[in-house]
């Protein structure tokens, strides 16, 4: 454990402010471990009478405000009889209209309690609608209202920012504007993700407690992998510990956490499956759109709430550019996106393997020349990223042809023009020789007013195989110009050479 309240160093002078405020993160990034400890703290401190407890009964409700409320203040009483001393706990709640019950029933609390409330509103993301909005407007009210008895610091706690509940409470959330029900927060934290310095820690008590030790690097390229995202920190040694059952005896090594991570994506656990499913919301594909294919990001001036929407999610970096927020979260989008393409391969990726073991590419190459002749134009004209159709199509066939044995890593990013890719293949000869094939390529698209980009393209490969120190490479270059000759006639495989003298296929399509 990371101690829950260095993650939020702000609340206590905030709840001494009496603020009402915002507290968001992504899933899974320890919110509820964290403001459960806060409110735990602050009543033990004796100044107050804190209370965490989650909206998620509310969910059920709907727009019925009234059984909203009445499932919120049943999470209210109960949590308060296992956080709080008899003396602090709530009366019985007061008979009152649905509209105003739960203003009422803090009102009576607040009175009756010898101690200010603080209430953490766990969830609140839970409510929608109706309810969302009768709720936030009663504690508004209450707020409004003071100094008669009503809560002293109210935190909603949740995925979205505030800017978002007025889209959830029946708003248009393309014009969400500045306007909300609950304009009285005084402050809006984001809980972030682990620092370099906390991944170390928390992994440097596993060592304390089993003695096994982390090989020199092993938790720098954990932090590198996971972008210090809590519930990927704890997943990626899990598996390791777990799943892949690395003997206490033995280090882990930067070997066992990228196995760790192969897994984790391949299962798409429940983590990664419920981030992957926001992928389908139009405002997610109008900024993953252009990031995987690597295209400027063009936005109105009201489509900065859908930046700060995904962010919110957790699929972006919280600072600019807009990037995918770490590696694992970079191939899950990628292979989510691409899987139904997968689908419709039907070549046996055995055929991709020579007899002494290494990856066949140039026949990987000659057979997505065929297969993209025959449904390429069908499979790009259909579907949410048309944009970046073509780059995940190749892709998702490269997926196919390693088929688990090799593994693909990607680099993409807004304003590139190109998404870049590093193909490994271990393999084993005949004669037990261990050999590792490394492939790198590049894809760009060819749009409409725009210069061809093979010659920049070619320059960009260059540097990217600097990197990969390899001397030959694949450029794949997608005519998607309105007017561009017909898919078999620009369609083929070609040799140029690059401006630094490395022989490169030349994939058109």
């Amino acid at each position: 454990m990371i101690p829950a309240l260095s993650r939020l160093p702000e609340v206590p002078e905030l709840v001494d402010l009496q603020a009402y405020f915002v507290v968001h993160a992504p899933r899974q990034t320890g919110k509820t471990t964290a403001l459960r400890a806060l409110a735990h703290e602050l009543t033990a401190q004796g100044r107050y009478a804190a209370v965490h407890f989650s909206c998620e009964l509310g969910r059920a409700a709907g727009d019925d405000y009234g059984a909203a409320s009445l499932g919120i203040l049943a999470r209210v009483a109960e949590a308060a009889r296992w956080q709080l001393p008899p003396e602090l706990r709530p009366p019985t709640w007061p008979e009152e209209t649905p509209a105003a019950l739960l203003g009422s029933a803090l009102s009576v609390w607040a009175q009756a309690c010898p101690r200010p409330l603080v209430l953490f509103f766990d969830e609140i993301d839970a409510l929608q609608g109706q309810s969302l909005l009768s709720v936030l407007s009663q504690l508004r009210d209450g707020y409004n209202s003071r100094p008669a008895p009503f809560p002293e610091s109210v935190a909603l706690c949740g995925l979205r920012d505030v800017r978002e509940y007025k889209a959830a409470a029946g708003g248009d959330p393309s014009r969400l504007g500045t306007s909300s029900p609950f304009n009285i927060k005084l402050k809006s934290l984001r809980l972030g993700d682990l620092t370099a310095k906390e991944v170390a820690e928390l992994y440097r008590q596993h060592t304390a407690d089993t003695g096994q030790p982390f090989a020199p690097g092993a938790v720098e390229h954990a932090y590198e992998l996971t972008g210090g995202q809590p519930w990927l920190v704890n997943a990626l040694a899990r598996e390791v510990v777990e799943e892949i059952r690395v003997p206490a005896s033995e280090p882990i090594t930067t070997g066992h956490l990228d196995e760790a991570r192969d897994r984790l994506i391949l299962a798409r656990a429940t983590h990664l499956d419920s981030l992957a499913a926001k992928l389908g919301e139009p405002r997610v594909r109008k900024i993953i759109g252009p990031l995987i294919a690597g295209e400027p990001l063009v936005l109105e001036p009201y489509d900065d709430d859908d930046t700060a929407y995904v962010r919110d999610l957790g699929l972006i970096a919280s600072d600019p550019p807009v990037r995918p927020a770490n590696p694992i979260y970079r191939e899950v989008i990628v292979r989510v996106l691409s899987s139904n393409y997968q689908d419709s391969i039907a070549t046996d990726p055995r055929t991709f393997v020579r007899p002494d073991g290494s990856f066949d590419l140039a026949h990987v190459l000659e057979e997505f020349t065929d297969w993209w002749i025959q449904n390429g134009e069908q499979l790009t004209s259909t579907g949410h990223y048309s944009e970046a159709a073509a780059q995940l199509i190749l892709q998702g066939y490269l997926q196919r042809a390693v088929n688990g044995t090799g593994t693909i890593d990607r680099e993409y990013a807004i304003g590139t023009g190109r998404v870049d890719v590093h193909l490994r293949w271990p393999y084993t000869t005949p004669d037990g020789v261990h050999h590792l094939q490394r492939e790198g390529f590049e894809i760009k698209a060819w749009r409409t007013n725009r210069a061809n980009p093979q010659p920049s393209a070619l320059r960009q490969l260059d540097r990217y195989l600097d990197r990969l120190q390899l001397d030959t490479g694949v450029l794949a270059i997608f005519d998607q110009r309105r007017g561009a000759p017909s898919i078999d006639l620009r369609t083929g495989l070609s040799t140029v050479t690059s401006p630094a003298g490395r022989t490169i296929t030349l994939l058109t399509g």
